[in-house]
């Protein structure tokens, strides 16, 4: 074999060893814009639905034997004073407060009900869901302005063999009608801190972390 020969085969193999640890360091795709600093203030979000174990607070004006705290039972119904399996899953808190008036107003004139969420789960819909690579895989509940940054630090960061530049996010378009995937680069925003690779999420988000080929 001729020493010209030997060398295209050396930098033949170089390059893909290159182009394969390229691969294996960063995740190909589209990516979200970053999460400004205006987006990360507190704010409004879409009012809240109800889910399955949620602890709520009912409270009835004037009436507060009638009112309770109560926890939503995973059939999806409570049971306050005077009401028996009332559906809340799927409701927001001024949907349910609406529906126990008029339950109540059987037994009392125009009462005036209000819900408040205490601790939330969230429906399946409204949660995001890290696994993969992580200390704790978990379903976390959306809440208004949440990034990926939040979600990271809610699940212990990323497990030792993580290859957390390879991570994807799964989103359902609702314009398009179906999923689309996103680049994420967790390595970068957790080991580097480059606020440009931290992102909005939105309810439903799945983040999927692999762990390294090496």
């Amino acid at each position: 074999m001729t020493d010209n020969r030997l060398t295209r085969m050396l930098a033949g193999s170089a390059m893909a060893a290159l182009a394969l640890g390229g691969c294996a360091s960063t995740a190909s795709g589209p990516q979200l814009p970053p999460a400004s600093f205006v987006a990360l203030q507190e704010g409004p979000g879409e009012e809240y639905v109800i889910g399955p174990l949620d602890e709520l607070t009912v409270f009835v004006w004037r009436n507060p034997e009638l009112g309770a705290e109560v926890q939503v039972r995973p059939d999806g119904r409570i049971t306050t004073p005077l009401i028996t399996d009332m559906p809340a899953v799927g409701k927001t808190p001024s949907m349910l407060a609406e529906d126990i008036k008029l339950q109540l107003s059987q037994y009392i004139e125009e009462p005036i009900v209000s819900v408040i969420v205490n601790k939330f789960a969230g429906t399946f819909s409204q949660q995001v869901r890290v696994v993969g690579a992580t200390e704790k895989p978990a379903s976390l509940p959306f809440r208004a302005n949440m990034t990926l940054l939040d979600a990271m630090i809610a699940v212990g960061g990323l497990s030792e063999y993580a290859s957390g530049n390879r991570a994807r996010l799964i989103r359902f378009d609702k314009e398009q009608g179906r999923q689309r995937e996103y680049a994420l680069r967790l390595g970068d925003l957790l080991k580097k801190g480059d606020s440009k690779a931290n992102v909005m999420l939105n309810p439903g988000d799945v983040i999927i972390i692999p762990e390294s080929m090496f």
